[in-house]
């Protein structure tokens, strides 16, 4: 198993207009929030517990892109469904995120070049989320790793369509420390969406608790991510929860740092 720090897991920042896809059906949706509102009593805290219990896990094997690419297409296409429905609970616009799968960092992406420091992050410009298999990844495919790097990934994707991000995004920070501050908010709320995905469709993935135990170590400190302590608190607040009203993390008083 590898022990990876904290800073593999990246958003990227850009202030995006939701133009949108409405949900599904014929009710009214809300307009998407701004502000403090959309930061702590985002509709999305309402929308209840993740309804989708069952994600089976697509077979995957070491040192095989292609397959690993399927794996985490599998995963997406859980998510896409999973979220779809909450977005609808809280009238709000969804769409899909999307997959790219990269070997290397450099390359260019909607939202500039893949960063070195990453090994995924999440384009607001296109909802894309973009995933490097590096031969630090594909020597590792059995572990829960995968599963919850696109899942926490595609917290981004959730933050952006329910105006979270675009609101952290529009904001003035006047020093790094104020910027940094907020940034592990939206990181750490990012694992706690993370988890609730996973907590919501644990039972069909047929896992020992120790590969859940796995994801809670293998974070480190960072000043922009959280300490690793906290994104063990989050990830498992929200795991257990099963649903974003867990996730808050712009209204906690504490464990954010």
């Amino acid at each position: 198993m590898r022990v990876l720090p904290s800073m593999v897991f990246s958003s990227v920042l850009v202030s995006l207009l939701l133009t949108g896809t409405a949900a599904a059906g014929t009710e009214r949706l809300r307009p998407v929030p701004v502000g403090a509102a959309a930061l702590t009593a985002n509709p999305i805290y309402k929308a209840g517990e993740l309804k989708l219990d069952t994600c089976p896990e697509r077979p995957v094997r070491d040192d095989d892109f292609k397959g690993v690419t399927n794996y985490l297409n599998g995963i997406l296409h859980c998510l896409n469904t999973s979220w779809k429905r909450q977005f609808t609970a809280a009238k709000l616009p969804f769409a899909m995120a999307k997959l790219r799968t990269i070997r290397r960092s450099g390359v260019k992406t909607g939202c500039n070049t893949f960063p070195k420091d990453a090994q995924a992050i999440y384009c607001s410009k296109d909802k894309t989320i973009v995933f490097q298999l590096d031969k630090n990844v594909l020597t590792g495919t059995s572990d829960l790793f995968l599963f919850e790097a696109i899942a926490h990934e595609y917290g981004h994707h959730v933050q952006q369509l329910s105006g979270i991000m675009t609101t952290f995004d529009s904001r003035k920070y006047r020093t790094k420390e104020d910027y940094n501050a907020a940034s592990r908010r939206l990181e750490l709320q990012a694992d706690c969406l993370s988890g609730a995905f996973i907590g919501s469709v644990w039972s069909s993935l047929k896992r020992p608790a120790s590969d859940f135990a796995y994801l809670r170590r293998i974070a480190t400190n960072s000043p922009t991510h959280g300490k690793a302590a906290n994104y063990s608190y989050w990830l498992n607040r929200g795991f257990r929860a099963k649903g974003p009203d867990a996730c808050n993390t712009f209204a906690a008083r504490s464990r954010v740092s």
